[in-house]
């Protein structure tokens, strides 16, 4: 575990960075001893704000959390209890698709969540695998229409490529393309 701190408009204790130091090496029961991960710890202070944002890398992962308060020790936990939280949902995950008995090739190895102001949580539900059927984007457009779905992947006849079409909010299709 590789553990950095960046301090910016304040000058922190050496109580300060053993004990964040200390909280953050907590986040090895979640990971692993096996696993080679790095996180970087970035505390500032704005006015009375003091905020902190913590950033997990590791092979295949990359999780971030975001918290502020009126206290840095208090920051350092909120911000801990988020990482916390998406670790915990992370390992839940991998256990699911392991009782499950979900092939390796259709899981997603790599993760991402994102908990930052304005950002959002993703999670894939669902994964699927299939060859698309070549045909013409008229009959596309046909099959389009007597499902209840509201895209259609297929490989374009003409061109050999893979399109999307799509059922537009005004009841129109719509064809995605992608070029060369």
């Amino acid at each position: 575990m590789n553990i950095s701190f960046a301090f910016k408009n304040f000058d922190p204790s050496d109580h300060l960075k053993e004990y964040a130091a200390s909280r953050f090496e907590k986040i090895d029961k979640f990971i692993g001893d096996t696993d080679v991960y790095e996180l970087q710890v970035n505390l500032s202070v704005e006015k009375f704000r003091h905020k902190a944002e913590v950033i997990l890398t590791a092979d295949n992962l990359h999780i971030s959390a975001y918290e502020e308060s009126e206290d840095m020790y208090s920051t350092i936990d909120l911000v801990l209890d988020k990482l916390e939280v998406q670790l915990k949902k992370m390992r839940e995950r991998q256990k699911e698709r392991r009782r499950a008995g979900t092939p390796r090739g259709a899981r997603m190895d790599l993760i991402n969540f994102v908990d930052e102001p304005g950002g959002r949580a993703s999670n894939i539900k669902e994964s699927d695998h299939f060859d698309p059927k070549p045909m013409s984007v008229d009959e596309a457009a046909d099959q389009l229409d007597t499902l209840k779905d509201e895209f259609l992947v297929f490989r374009n006849a003409e061109t050999g490529r893979v399109n999307v079409i799509y059922r537009a909010k005004s009841g129109d299709f719509g064809l995605i393309d992608p070029g060369n």
